[in-house]
């Protein structure tokens, strides 16, 4: 009777010739590869695929030891813009994170923008009343509003709740070898975690600018008219004299782009975290710190293409 101790693993790894090593194991880049167990007058060979893979060995600080972690050659971001154009999306994980970047995030956005709405307020109001131009007063904090604070603003507050929450979910996950778990069970992580997180996060950020945009000019008026004596009907007439529908259209376009950018880096710094706790705290706040210099870079660039040229939107307004 033969047991498993009397076993001895012997690997094959063959494409036009065999080679053969006992207990080591070599990699290679053929198309097949045959594994085989043998004992005493037996053996057990099948078939099992090889895929190029490259490996990078990588310095691990905690224990000091090699890590070899596997890095796919298809870029993340790529294959999420792939999988959303074929339809081949998670909907249920989409929804989940849909509603966790928007209705959940309400609150802080709307509280964020008010107060900025009201100090931007104090400081027009005071300059304009002295030069005798209180009805241009809503057209500047319109313009201001929706061209450049609602989107910027909102983003900034989405990046510190939002995109922290994402970096520390999926580096949490990487460090504890659930990401492993999803290839075993044979679903693409970036499929299951990044894809639904970017179309969340790019579909909820121009509502919530768009949301912002109204309390912040709200709170706006109500200041102007409670405090520094200005009509709320002198405001709201200036600021529909200045606003232009491609204001808001420039906005939504903004804010989607900075969704996207909070979204893609939170999730590329999380899926890429190593070394434990410490790890997820250092991806954490590279993933934050990255996303605001990405927002404010993009803010630049988007604000040059949109925005060129004199202006002419308050000249109804004086």
């Amino acid at each position: 009777m033969q047991t498993t101790s009397q076993l001895h693993p012997t690997y094959y790894f063959s494409s036009r010739s065999s080679i053969r090593s006992n207990s080591s194991m070599k990699l290679g880049g053929w198309n097949s590869s045959q594994l085989g167990f043998t004992g005493r007058g037996q053996s057990l060979r099948f078939l099992t695929p090889i895929h190029k893979t490259r490996l990078f060995v990588i310095s691990d600080a905690d224990d000091g030891h090699a890590y070899a972690p596997v890095l796919e050659e298809d870029s993340n971001t790529n294959h999420v813009i792939i999988q959303t154009l074929k339809g081949k999306v998670h909907w249920r994980n989409t929804l989940q994170q849909l509603e966790r970047v928007g209705p959940k995030s309400v609150g802080v956005c709307l509280l964020t923008s008010a107060f900025v709405g009201m100090a931007f307020t104090i400081q027009f109001v005071r300059e304009f009343t002295r030069l005798g131009l209180n009805r241009s007063v809503g057209g500047v904090l319109a313009l201001a509003f929706s061209r450049e604070l609602s989107p910027v603003v909102t983003s900034i507050v989405v990046a510190g709740r939002i995109g922290s929450a994402f970096a520390a979910e999926l580096g949490t996950m990487q460090v504890s070898e659930q990401t492993d778990t999803l290839r075993v069970l044979g679903s693409n992580p970036v499929d299951y975690l990044v894809t639904p997180r970017v179309i969340a996060s790019s579909l909820a950020l121009p509502f919530l600018t768009l949301m912002c945009f109204t309390v912040g000019m709200a709170s706006s008026a109500l200041l102007a008219d409670s405090v520094y004596g200005i009509s709320i009907n002198i405001i709201l007439d200036s600021a529909q004299r200045a606003l232009r529908s491609w204001d808001i259209i420039s906005a939504m376009i903004k804010s989607q782009v900075f969704g996207m950018i909070i979204s893609i880096v939170s999730c590329a710094w999380g899926v890429t975290t190593m070394g434990g706790a410490k790890g997820v705290g250092e991806s954490t706040t590279s993933a934050v710190v990255i996303s605001l210099v990405g927002i404010f870079m993009a803010d630049f660039a988007l604000s040059y293409c949109f925005f060129q040229g004199a202006g002419d939107s308050l000249k109804n307004c004086v």
